[in-house]
């Protein structure tokens, strides 16, 4: 058994050591916001926070996790209220699928923790995560609204 914190929550799983995190979080604790898109830590649909640094969680072993603490998509709204940036997501209509949505909303919050206000620039460097619907001018939009909030 495997002990991992996820969303504040403590949860004792039955893992192997080297089993990737995402399915960890999807398939033993049971949440699925985090998704699976590449399973080679290419294209960020499976981010998730450690201690607040964003990390693909398709290629992290669940062992290596440790007594860090993990956050969710689903860890994001405290008592069901939109944090300021999933507020500016849903203004900005950045989703369009939504299916890689969980993962940049995860990378964006690392890089608003670590830079308040970036410019364009620094949302270049930071957001490497891949969106087939092509919504990076309003995911830039988004990012510049939230961090203003």
């Amino acid at each position: 058994m495997i002990q991992v914190n996820v969303n504040g929550k403590q949860h004792s799983v039955d893992a192997e050591s080297n089993m990737p995190l995402l399915w960890v979080i999807r398939e033993l604790i049971g949440l699925t916001g985090t998704k699976y898109g590449c399973g080679i830590a290419q294209c960020g649909s499976c981010t998730v926070l450690i201690d607040g640094e964003a990390i693909r969680s398709c290629s992290y072993p669940v062992s290596a996790v440790g007594a860090r603490k993990v956050t969710t998509v689903e860890g994001l709204a405290a008592n069901g209220k939109l944090t300021k940036l999933q507020a500016a997501w849903v203004e900005h209509q950045v989703p369009q699928c939504g299916y890689c949505q969980s993962g940049l909303l995860m990378a964006v919050t690392d890089l608003l923790n670590k830079k308040p206000n970036p410019t364009d620039a620094d949302i270049d460097e930071a957001i490497t995560n891949i969106c087939r619907c092509g919504t990076f001018q309003q995911v830039r939009a988004a990012i510049h609204a939230a961090a203003k909030a």
